[in-house]
């Protein structure tokens, strides 16, 4: 067996290197490019007009669907933004509250939890159970408060009654829906109360099977989202 020479492995090991380097560079390259075809335009960024009113749409991702309808809808009337994920749990919003509302001043914010605190985990618990969602509700609510921003709580939407992954109950909704409004009234924040609008229309408006919407089904949520913020904006 002849050895080769130090060199010829050397550049034989740079050629392999920068091969895979290449594969590897186009490879992240290529996802990046489909992450980014992706991406939903709810989340663009939104250039203010500075004459116009700041709001803040904080929710999951029922509100991610109703996002750019809703700014649609408020064009040339208000700068509508949306935090820059899915809300998730009341556990998550008190986790990042004051970086998404860090962001300059807000004249309204338009906010929901609940449909995932209710969503049953693997171990058959609610992943926020109702007690501990209204001491969280509670919490976020008196940090919403401190922003001087005119406040508007989105009820959460009804759940269908399907075999679902993960679960939910509509009856949790309900009983969810009963506490965030008993916080709401105590504290005098205007309710978008959602859940009661979409009900009569939910099977035409709603997914089957699911807890999300049709594309005329976020049209339909839009309308009421647009009409309470601007009920809230016209008493400024």
């Amino acid at each position: 067996m002849i050895a080769k020479p130090s060199f010829l492995i050397a550049a034989l090991a740079v050629s392999m290197l920068v091969s895979a380097t290449g594969v590897s560079d186009a490879a992240d390259a290529k996802a990046k490019a489909k992450a980014k075809a992706k991406r939903d335009p709810a989340f663009d960024a939104v250039t203010d007009d500075p004459k116009l009113p700041r709001v803040l749409l904080i929710g999951d991702s029922i509100s991610i669907g109703y996002t750019v309808p809703v700014r649609n809808l408020l064009k040339d009337k208000a700068n509508v933004h949306r935090i820059a994920e899915n809300g998730g749990p009341t556990t998550n919003g008190l986790g990042k509250l004051q970086k998404w509302v860090a962001v300059g001043k807000w004249d309204v914010i338009h906010f929901n939890w609940g449909l995932h605190d209710l969503k049953f985990m693997g171990d058959g618990t609610r992943q926020v159970p109702i007690d501990a969602y209204e001491k969280n509700l509670r919490e976020l609510v008196k940090q919403l408060k401190a922003t001087g921003a005119k406040l508007v709580w989105c009820s959460t939407t009804p759940v269908p009654d399907a075999k679902m992954s993960p679960p939910r109950k509509n009856e949790d909704v309900i009983a969810y829906n009963v506490v965030a409004k008993k916080i709401m009234e105590e504290n005098g924040i205007a309710i978008d109360d959602l859940y009661s609008y979409t009900l009569p229309k939910l099977v035409d408006v709603q997914r089957p099977a699911n807890v999300h919407y049709t594309d005329p089904g976020y049209e339909f949520l839009a309308k009421q989202v647009a009409d309470s913020i601007q009920a809230v904006l016209s008493k400024k």
